[in-house]
């Protein structure tokens, strides 16, 4: 019992120190680029390979922690995002415009590996040392462990924000890099020194096929995770800092209200065990409200696009108004399937369940992230609105088929 909470609780201080400096290289990247003048689209692309890589970062990086073990996936992660920041910093401001925006797009695929592999290695350690605790607080136990384990991430992540806005003003692009490599270096050698090296370690999947073969909730939810993160994605990446941006808001402002939007996020999700009534099998009442939540969260964006189509007065502060409430619940609904990725997971391959949804999580981030670029360069902040709305319609439908019983039956995905 002592053992897994201590395990549980190094592998959460790993993770908030790796979130913190990833919050801080996207607002970095978004805010140094912006002022160089780049695009829209072209900010959007900067992030492209960032998001792509994640997805077979995931499936890959599940695979590995099931075969090598958990801990050193996250130190492999670890590593892999000092790398990508030491990359960035030998970024030269007299290179062309289309080397440098290759370069950072190369750097952000690398940080973007580094993401998911720590992302899927951090997750999958919560199943694992909560499997041996059923008897000390069963699924009751997961849900809050999983909620902090995810809220406490997003505090951190929107904390991080703040951070890149005032590394950039203070240290500059190049010094911010180096800080930030160094604080994750500390992490590194935390993790190196506490953790069992083989946590986690177990059968790993043989084929193509048995990596694929998930039961029928997995392909449910991996399907609805990628509408979910779609639609938050394509106007919260570029559409919505650049309209606040065009609004008057300064770069200080933008970073801050971000900053303190996730950290307000990350908030809910860690108390989302006490906004959904519980179930003794986990999944009774859980599962209705996950399809509840979607409904509701689909709504938000589709009125707030029709307070942009007919212009209403004091717009941005609409939009505000409406990002919190957007943010409440997409923030119960992320904590909700969080949960139910490891309830219906088997602990035999929970690094390759968790791998295999957060593939389809970084794919619907991808998704997201470039119709944010395409579709606000388009019809702007409108057209990205209605664009979330209708992915988190097809998130809800996708809900109606989670099941309300785990099956241990694998079927081909």
């Amino acid at each position: 019992m002592q053992s897994a909470v201590r395990h549980y609780a190094i592998v959460t201080a790993a993770y908030w120190g790796f979130t913190l400096t990833d919050g801080a290289l996207r607002m970095l990247v978004l805010l140094h680029f912006y002022k160089l003048g780049y695009s829209p689209m072209t900010l959007a692309f900067l992030f492209l390979l960032y998001e792509a890589a994640g997805i077979a970062a995931n499936l890959l990086g599940g695979w590995l922690a099931a075969r090598y073990g958990i801990t050193r996936m996250l130190v492999v992660g670890l590593s892999t995002q000092i790398a990508g920041f030491v990359l960035l910093s030998l970024l030269q401001p007299h290179w062309s415009v289309a080397l440098s925006v290759a370069w950072v797009v190369a750097a952000q695929g690398v940080c973007g590996v580094a993401k998911d592999l720590t992302k899927t290695a951090s997750k999958s350690a919560i199943k694992i040392t909560q499997a041996g605790m059923q008897q000390q607080g069963g699924q009751g136990q997961l849900f809050k462990w999983v909620a902090w384990f995810t809220g406490s991430k997003n505090a951190m992540k929107g904390l991080g924000f703040f951070a890149g806005g005032l590394l950039l003003q203070t240290l500059g692009f190049e010094g911010s890099l180096w800080c930030m490599a160094a604080l994750l270096a500390v992490v590194l050698a935390a993790v190196l020194l506490t953790l069992p090296q083989l946590m986690g370690k177990g059968r790993a999947s043989k084929s193509a096929r048995e990596l694929f073969a998930k039961n029928s909730g997995i392909n449910a939810l991996a399907a609805a995770r990628v509408a979910l993160f779609g639609a938050r994605d394509v106007w919260f990446v570029v559409s919505l800092p650049v309209f606040l941006y065009s609004a008057g808001w300064s770069f200080t402002m933008v970073g801050s209200f971000l900053a303190a939007w996730t950290m307000a996020y990350g908030a809910v999700q860690a108390l989302a065990p006490q906004l959904v009534r519980r179930s003794a099998d986990g999944l009774s009442s859980e599962v209705p409200a996950a399809r509840a939540w979607s409904a509701a969260l689909a709504l938000v964006p589709a009125l707030l696009a029709a307070a942009v189509f007919v212009e209403v007065a004091q717009l941005q502060w609409v939009v505000v108004g409406g990002l919190a409430v957007f943010g409440f619940a997409f923030a119960v609904n992320s904590s909700v399937h969080s949960y139910l990725i490891l309830a219906y997971a088997g602990s035999e391959k929970a690094a390759e369940d968790v791998g295999f949804y957060y593939a389809a999580n970084a794919l619907g981030r991808f998704l997201g992230t470039l119709l944010s670029g395409v579709l606000y360069q388009w019809g702007g902040l409108l057209y990205a609105l209605i664009g979330s709305a209708l992915m988190l319609l097809a998130c809800w439908v996708i809900t109606l088929r989670l099941p309300l019983q785990r099956g241990l039956d694998r079927t081909a995905a």
